[in-house]
């Protein structure tokens, strides 16, 4: 789909990006060119990320930072080494996150706040430092949010932490897409639906009985495959969207359209009972 020079000349850092969505974003940059930086809070998880990126391309210059997103400090010191070792940088994609079930009245204070400094406060840190560097040195560059499919209008029964924390980050996204484009920073957001990843899919979906009505509600009815995501991310960090900024994409099988008043009709019964019905009740002329 893409060249290997579609992301040349560019560095781009990928938080969370020792596993899941993260490293398959991750992989897919330094297949279309790009130098890359991850960052999370587990060595040996890292370092295995970054012999699996390197096998991507020849050439390809791949290093790993133990950071907590949460600590801006820590981003700061972070953002000074990836810039000493690169020589500069083009590129974030704010992937790291956190998600569990709960009842909302069964949330403690300190659940809430957990989830919401990693998402919402750990996406500010960096944008912060990262726009700074950027406005500072007279670059140009291009910032990618990773949000969810609720973060916008209808909200999310039993993950609160999560739709109030990607809800900001999409905020944060369109606020500073106005206010940085002077500037030459481009921001864009990607709302995936479901894409199993071995961590967060196992807490966030843990039977198989529910794993079965998860994808009988997705009118594609499969989940998302981390490569298609990716190919999303590469576009959006590429000068094949250079005139995009403060959008947010959603990819996730047609699932949110379910929220269409008479959506759950379609399942209660099969689509031919269903036109049999329909057919029924129209007026008789």
């Amino acid at each position: 789909m893409y060249t290997a020079d579609t992301l040349s000349d560019r560095t781009i850092l990928i938080t969370g990006g020792g596993s899941g969505l993260g490293l398959a974003m991750a992989k897919a940059f330094a297949k279309s060119g790009a130098d890359v930086a991850v960052c999370g809070r587990t060595v040996e998880k890292l370092q295995k990320a970054v012999k699996e990126i390197e096998e991507q391309r020849d050439g390809a210059v791949v290093k790993y930072y133990q950071c907590d997103v949460r600590d801006y400090d820590g981003v700061t010191s972070m953002f000074e080494h990836i810039i000493d070792d690169f020589g500069s940088l083009e590129g974030l994609v704010n992937n790291a996150a956190g998600n569990f079930l709960s009842a909302s009245e069964d949330l403690t204070p300190g659940g809430f706040k957990a989830i919401v400094d990693i998402v919402l406060h750990g996406s500010f840190n960096c944008t912060h430092v990262f726009g700074n560097y950027l406005i500072d040195n007279k670059k140009e560059g291009t910032i990618l949010n990773m949000v969810t499919t609720y973060a916008e209008g209808t909200g999310c029964a039993f993950v609160l932490p999560s739709a109030c924390g990607k809800a900001g980050v999409l905020a944060m996204t369109r606020s500073l897409a106005f206010e940085w484009a002077e500037y030459g920073i481009r921001l864009n957001a990607i709302a995936p639906g479901p894409f199993p990843t071995e961590g967060a899919w196992s807490r966030l979906v843990p039977q198989k009985v529910m794993e079965k009505k998860f994808i009988e509600k997705i009118p594609l009815k499969r989940v998302g495959e981390h490569e298609e995501l990716a190919n999303l991310a590469v576009f959006l960090m590429s000068d094949l969207s250079s005139y995009m900024t403060g959008e947010c994409v959603v990819i996730d099988g047609g699932e949110r359209l379910q929220a269409g008043q008479f959506n759950f009709i379609d399942g209660l019964m099969s689509r031919k009972k269903l036109k049999k019905i329909f057919k029924a009740m129209k007026p008789k002329k």
